[in-house]
């Protein structure tokens, strides 16, 4: 019975498209309550449905914004973003779904016996209504399904997002009740997977409120108070634990294992070579099929020395060649990206980072496995949709925002995800009486006793949560929208010429002008063509110089919401300033 149900929750993780279309079929037409919903394994089968709604593979690794940089820019950072004629986001079948479940589930059943899978239901109904909040901020709420007779249903002006909040924490919150599982599961939704997206939630909305202080609202407190007593209880269970099992090596090796380390990982999306569910993390990472995507600089200057201090204070740090900056730093950079002396899984040859698949020069390793994985769509490891370092980093920034965050509370959680990577410990009073200058000129809306604390506790999670995609969100809570404004850099060369990047005593790169050399086994690249130098014939590797980013302060916190619905419906209202 456990090889069914493994089987008909990967089976559903792997849906295809034509699959999906089916889900938004209205579900009576599909599916009969009183014959159907009998048994507890009915009521297993019909939530199995739900697990659609997580994060593809894609979805988490092929992170943009200002974390990751590419040949080209998401419409989110470019300014392209316009008003949809259909779709934007604006579906409802998923929800039509849950809540259809959640109207017949006690038909037959006892509430003891239907209440866990209605915890599930509800649990997915807060995970679909929190991204429409972060996507368009008030939205109708929806508690029940709607025929095409309900017109005051189907004519529901936008409720506002101090509801939605509201309704997802009461879902959320009834979902930790009610559902009681004997032990953790990282592809099943369980009593410890609903406080963990509490405390995500919570914390989105208390930040939102506090940062977004043209919106008025209230409560921004009680909601950072929720997050926190949702992480909290989360640890105090001590269910999960930060992963060790590899040593130094551990960050690195809890996203390349093919099988979720369940340890850490609270909820995965799986896939398998055997079922034939693969995904494509390899080859995104290793040809230019994708944008040749890499780390941005002002990331990789975030990273801390070994020793914990700032390598942005430095002497001319913003001067340094690549073996020279990636001496001695948080050991999560050399666990994200190539660095000198790098090999692949298994492999004796040194490889330097290629240019020819990272726009910045900082290659991407972070979930890249074994060499047999490189072929287009083969990659079978697991990826991460919750884990536990998140609550961690959830909790001390509550704490932070509150104003109550103790060094224990640092010791309980930022220091816990140092340790792992044998990094010196956060200290709250040295951070809060020297605030980083260039996070400081980065985030100018914090103030207060515990700025510096804060700026670090930002600086961790930017680091520690790379490539999950967790960035945009951030970037939105905390009202940084500029910081996507910025000129995209990489790599610094203080010449054109030849440069040896892994340390081996042989040249990697020949940035050249005029005609292309004759040479092998070495990278050429042509100023003003194949590279670009922030000064010329020198400086920081600029992408994309030529393509304007915008970010409009006044709007483009939100998405629009499409024409056709706001033609269908004339009790709906346009998001502000979107034409």
């Amino acid at each position: 019975m456990k090889k069914l149900i493994y089987f008909v929750i990967l089976t559903v993780f792997g849906l295809s498209s034509c699959s999906k279309d089916f889900l938004d079929r209205t579900p009576e037409a599909s599916v009969s309550p009183d014959a159907s919903f009998k048994t507890k394994k009915d009521l297993e089968l019909y939530t199995n449905s739900f697990y659609n709604a997580l994060p593809s593979a894609e979805g988490i690794y092929n992170e943009g914004v200002d974390n990751i940089v590419k040949t080209t820019l998401e419409d989110n950072i470019s300014g392209k973003r316009i008003v949809p004629t259909t779709g934007g986001g604006w579906s409802w079948g998923d929800l039509r779904n849950i809540n259809f479940f959640l109207e017949n589930c006690f038909n037959n059943l006892s509430e003891a016996e239907a209440a866990p899978y209605a915890g599930v239901a509800r649990f997915f109904r807060a995970y679909f209504y929190f991204d429409k909040l972060k996507r368009f901020g008030d939205v109708p709420w929806y508690g029940k399904t709607l025929s095409e007779s309900d017109e005051e249903g189907l004519m529901k002006k936008r409720d506002p997002r101090t509801l939605i909040v509201d309704s997802i924490l009461a879902d959320l919150d009834y979902a930790i009740e009610k559902i009681k599982a004997d032990k953790k599961s990282d592809i099943r939704i369980t009593q410890w997977t609903a406080l963990a997206l509490k405390s995500r939630v919570a914390l989105f909305e208390g930040t939102y409120r506090k940062y977004h202080t043209e919106l008025g609202l209230a409560g921004a407190d009680k909601l950072l108070e929720a997050s926190a007593d949702a992480a909290k209880k989360l640890i105090d269970q001590k269910q999960y634990d930060i992963y060790v099992g590899a040593g130094i090596d551990s960050y690195a090796a809890l996203f390349r294992s093919v099988n979720s380390i369940d340890q850490e990982v609270i909820l995965t999306r799986k896939f398998s070579d055997a079922l034939q569910i693969w995904h494509n993390v390899n080859y995104y990472t290793i040809t230019a099929s994708y944008g040749k995507p890499g780390l941005e600089k002002s990331l990789v200057n975030s990273y801390l020395m070994k020793d914990g201090s700032r390598f942005t204070d430095k002497p001319n740090y913003d001067k340094m060649t690549f073996l020279e900056e990636m001496k001695d730093r948080d050991p999560r950079l050399s666990q994200t990206i190539r660095y000198p002396g790098y090999k692949r899984i298994g492999g004796v040859a040194q490889l330097a980072p290629n240019f020819g698949n990272s726009v910045t020069g900082y290659q991407l390793t972070k979930f890249v496995g074994d060499p047999m994985y490189d072929n287009f769509n083969r990659s079978e490891n697991d990826m991460p949709v919750i884990r536990y370092a998140e609550v961690l980093l959830n909790y001390a920034e509550a704490r932070a925002e509150l104003g109550l965050l103790t060094q224990a509370d640092l010791d309980l959680s930022i220091n816990k995800i140092r340790a792992r990577i044998q990094m010196p410990s956060l200290n709250k009073d040295a951070a809060n009486s020297n605030p980083d200058k260039i996070l400081a000129a980065d985030y100018p809306q914090v103030s207060g006793n515990n700025k510096g604390v804060i700026l670090e506790i930002r600086r961790e999670r930017r680091i520690e949560l790379v490539m999950e995609t967790y960035r945009w969100d951030d970037i939105l809570r905390w009202k940084a929208g500029q910081l996507v404004t910025r000129q995209f850099k990489g790599m610094y060369f203080p010449s054109i010429g030849k440069f040896d990047l892994d340390g081996d005593g042989k040249e990697d790169v020949w940035i050249y002008e005029g005609t292309k050399p004759t040479a092998s086994g070495i990278q050429l690249l042509k100023l003003g063509s194949e590279i670009l130098l922030e000064n010329g014939n020198s400086g920081n590797v600029i992408i994309n110089p030529h393509i304007k980013k915008v970010f409009d302060e006044t709007k483009d916190y939100l998405y629009p919401l499409p024409t056709q619905e706001l033609e269908l419906n004339e009790n709906l209202v346009q998001n502000p300033f979107w034409k």
